[in-house]
């Protein structure tokens, strides 16, 4: 999947200034940069909207009163990254609401997490009360860096295969970052370095994990070192990674090329799924 970001107003000066370096991947890079910048001055204009932990759905109506019409598969929960919260996911749901019809849930982990393993076991929990609110079995789950390794673990070694249907992973250090050396005071941020017990324990054997996994990585996401630790490659599990060009790590959850892609995941038939009348019921 290729995207193209935002060019910044200045690059017309760059090219005039130094015409023969601005060139192929510095250019890329100059260009990723800059949307990040963007995104990110952006994103802390909205980050206190996204401090409270949302609503969930109230549950269907049992009276046979009518209701809007939803896309027949299950709910998505939204899971954002380290030192976040929902509000990275605005334009995200948005998009998902408007173009698939989903029930979208976004959640909020507590920026003093130190576990992946006791945010996952929370996130069983949530997951738990939106099944019961909504009336579906299953949920879909696209988490975003940190939420996408919290989510995956959840499924591969909590049990949580039997919830999650589709993991959508944004720029998850699925085996490990390097990135940012001086961050290692943090706890999770040590789990999330390659060869922490964490990633050790998602890399042994998971036979019978029903739940599919999808990876969007980018090759400009300066937050995975190497950018390909954010392909998921296991042996036992169902899992497919998607490339995607000129964009960096915060832009992955904005861009609407990757939520075009992030919709066509979840829409796609799970071998699981059951069938009836042409129709693909969760």
């Amino acid at each position: 999947m290729k995207v193209t970001g935002v060019l910044p107003l200045f690059l017309p000066m760059c090219r005039r200034l130094w015409p023969d370096r601005l060139t192929g991947l510095s250019l890329a890079l100059l260009k990723a940069t800059a949307l990040e910048a963007a995104i990110l001055t952006g994103h802390l204009l909205l980050y206190p909207t996204g401090l409270t932990q949302e609503r969930f759905p109230a549950p269907p109506a049992r009276d046979g009163t009518a209701q809007l019409p939803v896309r027949s598969g299950p709910p998505v929960v939204l899971l954002h990254g380290f030192i976040d919260n929902r509000s990275v996911f605005v334009l995200l749901r948005r998009n998902l609401a408007q173009h698939g019809g989903q029930r979208v849930v976004s959640l909020n982990y507590s920026p003093l997490t130190c576990d992946i393993r006791a945010a996952a076991e929370l996130l069983g929990r949530h997951i738990e009360e939106i099944c019961e609110r909504t009336g579906s079995d299953r949920v879909d789950i696209v988490g975003h860096s940190l939420g996408g390794l919290i989510a995956r673990y959840y499924a591969q070694r909590l049990g949580g295969d039997l919830r999650v249907r589709t993991l959508v992973t944004l720029g998850t250090p699925h085996s490990g970052t390097s990135a940012a050396p001086l961050a290692n005071a943090h706890p999770i941020v040590r789990q999330m370095r390659p060869g922490s017990g964490v990633i050790e324990e998602l890399a042994r054997p998971a036979p019978g994990c029903r739940t599919r996994f999808v990876s969007f990585w980018s090759d400009l996401d300066a937050v995975m070192v190497p950018q390909e630790t954010a392909c998921l490659e296991h042996p036992d599990l169902d899992a497919h990674n998607v490339r995607v060009t000129g964009i960096g790590h915060l832009a992955l959850p904005v861009h609407p090329a990757v939520a075009a892609g992030i919709r066509e995941a979840l829409d796609a038939t799970h071998p699981g799924d059951r069938v009836a009348d042409g129709l693909t019921v969760a």
